[in-house]
């Protein structure tokens, strides 16, 4: 099964392993939703959308129908 953000639960810790830049727009590319970062779900809003991560330091807030096309490996931070 492959593993996206979207499958993230609230403190789990994980790297992005790739990113479909077709679905994904530029400007989280630009903030750091880049392959071999690491990623933790911080908090989900009401009705899981948006997602709030940190993406190696930084501070982003995704939808889920972003989230399903970044492809994450979870670690045991």
């Amino acid at each position: 099964m492959e593993v996206t953000l979207a499958h993230l639960k609230r403190g789990e810790h994980g790297i992005i392993t790739d990113v479909s830049s077709i679905h994904v727009p530029l400007k989280l590319l630009e903030m750091g939703c880049l392959p071999g970062n690491s990623v933790e779900l911080v908090q989900v809003a009401p009705f899981a959308d948006p997602m709030y991560l940190n993406i190696n330091g930084t501070h982003l807030a995704i939808r889920k129908e972003t989230a399903i096309h970044i492809k994450i490996e979870i670690t045991n931070e």
